[in-house]
């Protein structure tokens, strides 16, 4: 495995990746023979010499004990996607995920070829969204595909790599209702096990930043249909 001052090993290589705490570091052979380019985050002063960098990691594996450096990696990387590993799976492991501020979860007793895919469905996800138009905005929501920088109004918003995909997904249809099937086919890619309590709970955390300045709501429940993004609450004839 690659320290992050031994760039000249990984230069060549597209897909550089993370790796926060003992249990993600020996994930490294098996993400080396899947094409990745392991990469040991060890303190942070190190790990920003990355930023902005072609050798800029595509995403982050942390152990279980690492969720305090969520943080720390979203201040230098903004929404790339964040996996912390649990080891059991129940709604306690799911929501201190989620809480941290990464995306999703990963299985410390399973395979590493849970992981992989799952690793695989975020960098999906994150490779559909910056292929949109350069700008969205809708009122004074606006987000900038080309750095994946989202702003309302003069606050800088730091979401998560879901988080961000789902607003994009909306911003999409700005103004029509988006559909909880649209939305697992698009933003969570059928993954198993994935439904619409998820969602509500996304939707939740979207809110809660979007609003964090008093500012008016934006994502609207038309109830038994989806979601809505619309400047004001959408009227009865929304489609």
């Amino acid at each position: 495995m690659t320290n992050v001052q031994g760039f000249t090993a990984v230069a060549t290589i597209k897909d550089v990746v993370l790796l926060v705490g003992p249990e993600a570091a020996a994930l490294a052979e098996r993400l080396c023979a899947s094409g990745y380019a392991p990469v040991e985050w060890t303190s942070g002063a190190e790990g920003r010499l990355l930023t902005g960098s072609e050798l800029a990691p595509v995403a982050a594996i942390l152990s279980g004990d690492q969720k305090e450096r969520v943080r720390e990696l979203r201040a230098c990387f903004g929404a790339m996607p964040i996996l912390i590993g649990v080891r059991d799976d129940n709604v306690a492991a799911r929501e201190s995920v989620l809480a941290c501020g990464a995306d999703d979860f990963w299985f410390t007793r399973s395979a590493p070829s849970d992981l992989l895919q799952r690793l695989r469905l975020h960098l999906s996800i994150q490779s559909r969204t910056e292929l949109q138009p350069p700008v969205l905005q809708l009122a004074d929501l606006r987000v900038d595909i080309s750095c994946r920088q989202v702003r309302r109004g003069n606050r800088l918003l730091a979401l998560t790599a879901r988080e961000y995909a789902l607003l994009v997904l909306l911003l999409e249809e700005r103004g029509r209702v988006v559909s909880r099937d649209r939305i697992l086919r698009d933003v969570w890619k059928d993954e198993q096990g994935s439904s619409s309590n998820v969602i509500e709970v996304y939707v939740r955390y979207l809110r809660q930043k979007l609003e964090d300045g008093g500012e008016p709501r934006l994502i609207h429940t038309i109830r038994g249909r989806g979601y809505c993004l619309n400047n004001g609450m959408p009227g009865p004839g929304i489609h």
